[in-house]
């Protein structure tokens, strides 16, 4: 397929803020789709060149695509900068001059999909010196071939700025109506995506091989599986009402999630963030551990990596453990700040998949597996049946300076990329008080004023995501918690993902000054949750009125960016509604 149709089905997607209507013309797209074409298009809409937890890094960045359009059309780079100030955005920038460029293409010409990803890909692997200009001299080239539509998406897609907003979900139903005419097939291919980490491997095995070929899909070593996710209820009883009056206890660990990948025949080990990110490098102690602790030749462990001072036996505090996600001085820091591995669960073991046994018989296996007290180690776990014993338990991890527990289902499977009841946890903040954190999306921001003018940032517009649409919901706006550095440092990133309008996924009723696509999680407090005829969080009718629910005086907890979540793993209005009900049940407890 020429590239040329893609950007136009890209300048489409861009228009819209119906999903519904993104779907529709996602699914056209795929349909046109030849043999060997899937993958590199789903790359693309996602806006990576290969499936992120390959960690491919394209390293373009801002002054080095001004270059590229500079070379690519004869105009001098100063006019390029100049451009660039008045539209904010490179891809326009980058279409103006390629359509006044004497340069141009002849008509003729064209290049395929395939053509962009290939020359991406190779841009991603050009290091050392003089790989600046090999850079420019490839991407210039492409963009000298380009018309001028075409250019505005090459240059986006360089920048990791593509803007489309098509999430995962988004892209599956797409997916499963253009290979199966409706989107009955998409759980199927969700499971699929959930054991592969790969969308673009999905598509191409359900275009290539049909719906026998996403059945037969496995567990492979080094495709990390999409982690599970905890259900939230704030007290013991509740929690063993749910996994009828029995179920395992485990200790939860205030650290990053990690997923780690053992092969001791090839000594090859990776590991896997939350949000499957590859964190190898980053954790060389973690990864030296896996070859010589694991007692299996072929293993996928999940579990928490923390710092852990063994002077004092205490944890140390998340803001210490983020530290440790780092590019440089990673070998330095190892040694300053060890981190420890303590898994919890087993997910694959010498060529058998273990997604779809007991926990019992996961969590018995991984005993067998990890042993004594070394970098790697087993969480903390016991049974209980009675109210009590879980109350104790968690007052002890509190003791110990964790966040709280996890309650797990002895007979359930593991649940990969979803949020089931088959894992329940309870949060120091859940008991008695609603200033629980909740994780939220940001979906806009407001021009500074008064005293904050001089940032150009005022506060931020938030969401939660409804997992039964696929949408981000609006829920509060936040103006208070941030630092004058933490706001000049959010306007700063926000800029860069500014849309012209609403994102399609995006549900509000609100209208701040700049939308920006849903992509950044921030942690938030509240005093309580209220009912809103303003926000569409959990909306609904009641009476005559369109009634949503809202955060009472929300702050912002710390003054980053949660980078270990997605925008999908933000708290969900199923929570939402859950927390508000609970808060009903403990006001009317104390007023009786």
């Amino acid at each position: 397929m020429f590239f040329e149709q893609v950007a136009e089905y890209y300048s489409k997607l861009e228009s819209t803020s119906s999903r519904l209507e993104m779907i529709d013309l996602l699914t056209e797209l795929f349909k046109k789709a030849k043999k060997g074409e899937i993958k590199s298009i789903i790359y693309m809409t996602v806006g990576s060149p290969a499936p992120p937890f390959q960690g491919v890094d394209l390293g373009v960045a801002e002054k080095l695509a001004e270059e590229a359009i500079a070379t690519a059309t004869g105009a001098e780079k100063a006019k390029v900068e100049a451009s660039f100030k008045k539209t904010g955005d490179l891809g326009l920038t980058a279409e103006q001059f390629i359509s006044g460029s004497r340069l141009r293409r002849m008509s003729g010409d064209k290049f395929e999909i395939n053509d962009v990803l290939e020359t991406m890909l190779k841009i991603a692997r050009t290091g050392g010196e003089g790989s600046k200009d090999a850079k420019i001299k490839m991407l210039a080239n492409l963009l000298a071939a380009s018309r001028p539509l075409e250019a505005r998406y090459i240059v986006r897609f360089a920048l990791g700025q593509l803007r489309l907003g098509a999430g995962d979900a988004t892209i599956l139903e797409a997916l499963s109506k253009a290979a199966t005419g409706d989107r009955e097939f998409k759980p199927r291919l969700e499971e699929a995506y959930n054991i592969c980490s790969d969308l673009g491997l999905v598509g191409e095995t359900m275009m290539r091989d049909g719906k026998k070929g996403i059945e037969e899909f496995k567990v492979t070593l080094f495709n990390p599986i999409r982690p599970a996710l905890a259900e939230r209820l704030p007290t013991a009883e509740e929690i063993l009402e749910k996994m009828h009056g029995r179920c395992a206890v485990e200790s939860k660990y205030d650290g990053l999630r990690a997923q780690v990948h053992v092969d001791r025949k090839s000594k090859r080990v990776e590991i896997f963030s939350r949000r499957l990110e590859r964190l190898t490098e980053m954790f060389p102690e973690i990864t030296a551990a896996a070859l010589k602790e694991v007692n299996a030749d072929k293993a996928i462990l999940e579990g928490e990596a923390i710092a852990y001072d063994e002077t004092t036996n205490q944890f140390r505090a998340f803001q210490e453990t983020i530290q440790r996600k780092r590019k440089h001085g990673v070998e330095e820091m190892s040694t300053e700040m060890p981190l420890h591995l303590f898994a919890f669960d087993l997910l694959y073991l010498d060529g058998e998949s273990y997604l779809n046994k007991k926990y019992s018989e996961r969590r018995k296996t991984l005993e067998s597996i990890v042993k004594g007290n070394g970098t790697i180690r087993l969480s903390d776990m016991m049974l209980v049946t009675k109210p009590k014993e879980m109350e104790r338990y968690f007052e002890t991890a509190i003791e110990d300076g964790l966040e709280g527990i996890v309650a797990k289902d002895l007979d359930a499977p593991y649940i990969a990329g979803a949020r089931k009841f088959s894992w329940i946890k309870m949060k120091r903040s859940y008991k008695g008080e609603l200033s629980d954190t909740v994780d939220l999306v940001v979906v806009g921001y407001y021009r500074g004023r008064g005293i904050r003018t001089e940032f150009g940032f005022g506060g931020m517009l938030a969401a939660v995501y409804n997992e039964k649409t696929d949408m981000f919901e609006t829920i509060t706006r936040i103006g208070t918690g941030f630092t004058e550095e933490n706001m000049r440092a959010l306007k700063k990133l926000f800029e860069k993902i500014k849309t012209a309008k609403r994102p399609a996924r995006v549900e509000s009723l609100i209208e701040p000054d700049y939308w920006i696509e849903p992509k950044y999680v921030v942690t938030v407090r509240a005093d309580e949750i209220t009912k809103s005829p303003m926000h569409t969080a959990g909306r609904h009718k009641e009476g005559d009125e369109e009634i949503g629910y809202a955060l009472r005086f929300p702050r912002i907890v710390s003054n980053g960016i949660r980078e270990d979540k997605s925008p999908e793993e933000a708290t969900t209005t199923k929570e939402i509604l859950e927390m508000f009900r609970q808060q009903r049940k403990t006001k009317v407890g104390e007023e009786a």
